[in-house]
């Protein structure tokens, strides 16, 4: 009998699971509340949509955390699948800022008559691009150091480096959030006044965005690495972050060479 129920393939087939459907209607309920918030209709919507959002990442991944570390289902060739599948979202990711960079260059490049025929149009008063961004590029870059090295402490077995690598990662993010919302409380100019004004804060804000995902996502990793979910051949959670991180402080790195510096002069 038990060897009728005996695993023939390194592969895990997952059981049905309601999240995928519930992360859609999340999704959809927090970009309706954005939306509707961006117009001055109401926030009660995005808010909401924060919670359904925050409640399916909590859940979806207790489910994953618990096929991988307590029910042993991630194999190798499971890993290696998950390795490919988080390649591909981030290659995702990296064509919706190629877009972004796309609208910004055609307006900086050829600036139409609507906006003066210069680039940043007349009415526009840009950031310091050596105040708060250059800070928080020197953030950024620190940040990736700091997650580089909790990666290799974790490789090397060194607990106590893991952690105090993740932490100073997450503390990273969450003050390159905080300058980053007290430069928008400061910013000239609003979000739907010209083609600059609406390309700035779609490229730097859904990049905001990503860094507060990934200051979560690092935060998920903190308390697993202290719960000992990690071994040093047995960390996928872990090295999904810290790819993601990397990609966010790339993308960083063009932003403020293109939007914040040669943008402004």
């Amino acid at each position: 009998m038990a060897q009728a129920h005996e695993k023939k393939h390194p592969y895990h087939l997952v059981d049905p699971s309601p999240w995928p459907l519930i992360g859609s209607l999340s999704g959809g309920v927090l970009a309706t509340g954005i939306v509707l918030f961006m117009h001055e209709v109401t926030a009660l919507v995005m808010f909401l949509g924060i919670a359904m959002v925050l409640g399916t990442m909590a859940g979806w991944w207790r489910e994953v955390v618990r096929e991988a570390t307590f029910q042993g289902h991630h194999t190798p060739v499971v890993q290696l699948g998950l390795r490919y599948g988080m390649i591909l979202f981030i290659a995702s990711e990296v064509m919706f800022f190629a877009a972004f960079f796309w609208a910004y260059f055609n307006g900086a490049l050829f600036p139409t008559d609507e906006i003066g025929g210069v680039w940043p149009p007349p009415s526009i008063e840009t950031f310091d691009p050596f105040d708060i961004p250059f800070l928080n590029t020197l953030i950024l870059l620190l940040s990736g150091c700091t997650v580089t090295w909790a990666h290799h402490a974790l490789r090397e077995g060194e607990r106590k480096g893991m952690l105090q690598g993740l932490a100073l990662t997450v503390l990273l993010g969450v003050i390159f959030s905080s300058l980053q919302a007290y430069e928008y409380s400061h910013a000239a100019f609003g979000f739907g006044e010209n083609i600059y004004t609406s390309v700035f804060y779609m490229a730097t804000g859904f990049h905001g965005a990503h860094v507060i995902i990934g200051t979560l996502f690092l935060a998920v990793c903190w308390f697993r690495a202290y719960a000992g979910h990690f071994t040093p051949d047995h960390h996928f959670g872990f090295e999904a972050a810290a790819w993601y991180w990397h990609f966010v402080d790339v993308v960083w790195l063009f932003l403020f060479s293109c939007v914040y510096w040669w943008g402004s002069a």
